[in-house]
């Protein structure tokens, strides 16, 4: 069957599995998302990382309002099976909705998370377009 390594991961009840976006180069984690069947699916067939949004219950192509798409470079499983890894190019350097690099800009310090990481661009700007 076509579609069989799909049937290897080990999705969750609601039919997901948690995908890390980690930027081909430096190595450094950009986001976590969700993927469905289908989100995983377009990803291998487009090159472009596609994931499911919990929030808004639908399909969302990263990048699709803000341009900041990720061209993936490689699709890696776990050794449990239940986890995605994504080698990916971020286009325009923002993964954020914040307008940062990366969503993990806060670092917890003296029992406090703070702000590490700057913005790259106003967030009103990338979904001005």
């Amino acid at each position: 069957m076509k579609d069989s390594w799909l049937d290897t991961i080990k999705w969750t009840p609601e039919g997901l599995v948690p995908a890390v976006a980690q930027e081909r180069g430096s190595g450094r984690v950009l986001m976590v998302a969700w993927m469905n069947r289908e989100a995983l699916d377009r990803t291998l067939r487009t090159g472009e990382a596609h994931y499911w949004s919990r929030s808004r219950a639908k399909l969302w192509h990263k990048g699709e309002e803000s341009g900041h798409v990720q061209k993936v470079k490689a699709i890696r499983l776990d050794c449990d099976d239940d986890v995605i890894l994504l080698e990916v190019e971020q286009t325009g350097g923002i993964a954020c909705h914040t307008g940062r690099h990366s969503c993990f800009f806060r670092r917890l310090e003296d029992g406090a998370w703070v702000a590490v990481d700057p913005v790259v661009k106003d967030p009103k700007d990338i979904y001005a377009r």
